[in-house]
């Protein structure tokens, strides 16, 4: 009693019965003041049932989890991030898996009638990622994406690419409302790698005239606007005849079929305009990507290596020499005068020049 022990006699014990009865009923319904809890404490307890009691929790769970919390939050208070969460959680889709938003994103590109080259790669390379990652797109994080791009060793350019594909996914999914609005992606955080300098390589004038020579009827346009008028593979699988000017001996590509996504006007060389009137000229200038394979294997049958970008890199070699301007090279090839300067400069004679814009069918028509 008041926090001290209080020693009872009674003159019978039957009498002494019933009071040790009446303090066991009285510790057992939690009112007496010889058990632990003060009386604050006990209506504490009951308060705190009564708010559980509708979600069917016992207290002890809710205390646990409640400092498991506290412990990883650390000086955050739960209320804020728990509304945090729930601001997040509103404001996507939550439970879109990968290989969905990968066929929403070939869909819409069909609709738009990419080009089937971009398209096919689009295809391979993200149908790859989904294949990767079945899961939700809100859980691939830039780690796994990262290694991913290192699987296999691939070389920087193509892990560069795939990189930009996988972006384009993400910003796809975000603006579609399958990852949060207000946050950078996964994919955002991770940075193009740097790309070391490479040797360019080239053709020589008498290794592009036997191709040209040896070409049958549907490669001489990839191999003499490729060679002769510098035009990336991408943009010459994009061209139409109808943008062929033999008249005026320009080629002019519209801003969705360069890759920098702007208008460019490329003069055709003498030698290039008799190479294309030896041709039909209707519809477009690549029938099927199918030629550009066709061409690497032409190549190989005359035992000539195909560098990369080798037709490109010639033109651009052998047009810098003739012309001797970085600047007019580059708006002609749709690159920087920078990477022109830094590349291409003097890598050729000016003989050597003549000698490839003079290679000519033998039999002109």
């Amino acid at each position: 009693m008041n926090g001290r022990r209080e020693r009872r006699t009674f003159g019978s014990l039957d009498a002494a019965k019933e009071e040790a009865r009446m303090a066991a009923l009285n510790i057992q319904r939690g009112m007496s003041s010889d058990n632990d809890l003060r009386p604050q404490d006990r209506e504490s307890l009951r308060v705190a049932q009564t708010m559980l009691a509708p979600l069917g929790l016992p207290l002890v769970a809710v205390v646990e989890e409640y400092l498991q919390c506290r412990r990883k939050l650390g000086e955050v208070p739960l209320l804020t991030a728990v509304d945090d969460f729930t601001a997040r959680s509103r404001s996507f889709e939550p439970g879109v898996i990968v290989p969905r938003v990968v066929e929403e994103l070939l869909q819409l590109k069909r609709q738009d009638r990419i080009n089937a080259h971009y398209l096919k790669l689009l295809e391979g390379n993200l149908r790859q990622f989904g294949r990767s990652f079945p899961g939700e797109i809100s859980k691939v994080t830039g780690a796994m994406i990262d290694a991913w791009l290192r699987r296999g060793g691939h070389s920087m350019v193509t892990r560069n690419n795939w990189l930009k594909r996988v972006k384009e996914l993400f910003g796809f999914a975000k603006r579609r409302g399958y990852l949060p609005r207000q946050e950078p992606t996964a994919a955002e955080s991770l940075k193009r790698g740097k790309q070391a300098d490479t040797d360019v390589g080239i053709f020589t004038p008498e290794q592009m005239e036997r191709l040209m020579q040896a070409a049958p009827h549907d490669l001489i346009a990839v191999l003499a606007i490729g060679g002769f008028a510098g035009l990336r593979g991408a943009e010459i699988a994009r061209l139409s005849w109808s943008a062929v000017d033999l008249g005026r001996k320009i080629i002019e590509l519209r801003a969705g079929q360069a890759k920098t996504a702007s208008r460019r006007i490329v003069p055709i060389a003498d030698n290039l305009a008799t190479w294309l009137a030896k041709i039909d000229r209707n519809g477009p200038v690549v029938p099927d990507a199918g030629v550009f394979l066709k061409a690497r294997k032409l190549a190989k049958s005359l035992g000539l290596a195909w560098p990369h970008n080798a037709l490109r890199h010639s033109y651009i070699s052998y047009r810098i020499a003739v012309v001797q301007s970085a600047a007019q090279v580059a708006l002609e090839a749709g690159n920087s005068p920078a990477i022109i300067f830094k590349h291409y400069r003097e890598l050729v004679t000016k003989e050597a020049a003549d000698k490839w814009f003079g290679i000519l069918p033998e039999n002109p028509r």
